[in-house]
């Protein structure tokens, strides 16, 4: 639930409802569902370069798009696909950023069978609970860590791509794997009891 007419210190977004939506709702809540950690994985790559907000202004379409993010859907795109998302201007048309798109679920299928699921594979990096830093300011957090780098290098051993270190540190944040809110924010310590439920 927003925290619309409150009075709080975010880290980020404050004056775009999309990003305080966001912020408030989203960003730093522990996700364990495949399908939604595989469309927020594309959509961090898809970032690459711009704003997460010109991202988020694009979510609905993107999902539209790319089927929902359904990964064996995704991971069986051909030449017409790509042809048609090339086209799509609701999504960033970067050639590179589809192809990555379907190389990577075609990845994500084969951890799925090593690791029974996309979610047990990632979150073993982090034994199955959020870091919790204590960040008093957003100037503190690491653009890249140890952790973010080891999952980067791991992932493209499989064959990702728009998978770096940055990339995957804000994956992290996004999905809750770390909890990245400052302290000051009221949602650092909401994220931090969501993880101990």
């Amino acid at each position: 639930m927003t925290n619309q007419n409150l009075d709080i210190t975010r880290c980020f977004g404050t004056g775009s409802p999309i990003y305080e939506s966001y912020h408030d709702d989203e960003w730093g809540v522990p996700i364990h569902d495949d399908r939604h950690l595989f469309e927020l994985l594309i959509l961090e790559g898809a970032q690459a370069g711009l704003s997460w907000e010109t991202i988020l202004k694009r979510r609905d379409t993107y999902r539209a798009a790319f089927d929902n993010f359904e990964i064996e859907t995704v991971a069986n795109y051909g030449p017409s696909k790509i042809e048609e998302l090339l086209q799509d201007e609701g999504i960033i048309r970067n050639k590179l950023k589809v192809n990555a798109a379907i190389k990577n679920a075609k990845a994500v299928l084969e951890i799925q069978q090593d690791h029974g699921s996309l979610d047990s594979y990632l979150w073993a990096f982090v034994y199955g609970a959020p870091l919790q830093p204590d960040w008093e300011s957003m100037s503190e957090v690491p653009a890249e860590t140890p952790i973010s780098t080891a999952i980067s290098k791991d992932l493209k051993k499989r064959g990702m791509s728009f998978v770096g270190p940055t990339i995957i540190q804000a994956f992290m944040q996004s999905t809750g794997m770390t909890n990245d809110h400052q302290t000051s924010c009221p949602r650092h310590q909401a994220c931090k009891e969501l993880s101990e439920t």
